[in-house]
């Protein structure tokens, strides 16, 4: 039994026009990725909107809901807001092909399409880079940048005459 099985849209049999999924993501959800997140009890609404042609499927993915963050600052946990979507093309040919950014190929003899993997991107990509807790002030982050290390700014230095002149030759040819 396909794991992902609970995400497969089924367009086959629909009428042309839009249809509207709804999936409640929470922790089991990304169980069953096999991969570490970096963020704790999901509470994730996904609505997915599929725009069904001839021969072609549109869908459109918007996420929103909370997730639980590790401050980076204080290491404390704090609530999240995430909201984001994705609109991708779904098309059909001979095989399954995704290698293109906002289209996709599935097979002419496909039924259903899974969204799981489209979610998961989606979330993911709501997780912001730095986690700063709503709690830290504009003050803690001052004192922070004041005692962070800062890149150092290489000084030209002088070129050595003996280079220089092998570039002068070097220009010539």
């Amino acid at each position: 039994m396909d794991k992902f099985r609970n995400y497969d849209i089924v367009f086959s049999g629909q009428k042309n026009g839009q249809h509207e999924f709804q999936f409640e993501i929470d922790k089991a959800f990304f169980q069953l990725f096999d991969t570490e997140q970096e963020f704790t009890d999901p509470k994730i609404v996904a609505d997915v909107f599929m725009m069904k042609h001839c021969t072609f499927l549109e869908f459109e993915i918007e996420i929103s809901g909370t997730v639980n963050l590790v401050c980076d600052i204080t290491t404390e946990n704090f609530d999240h807001d995430i909201e984001n979507e994705i609109k991708v093309l779904v098309k059909f040919g001979a095989e399954y092909d995704d290698s293109e950014e906002d289209v996709i190929t599935i097979p002419s003899t496909d039924h259903a399409f899974n969204v799981a993997q489209l979610i998961y991107e989606v979330v993911m990509l709501s997780i912001p880079m730095k986690k700063i807790s709503p709690n830290v002030s504009g003050e803690d982050l001052e004192i922070l940048e004041k005692f962070s290390p800062k890149e150092e700014v290489e000084e030209e230095q002088d070129i050595d005459p003996r280079w220089e002149a092998l570039k002068k030759l070097k220009d010539k040819n």
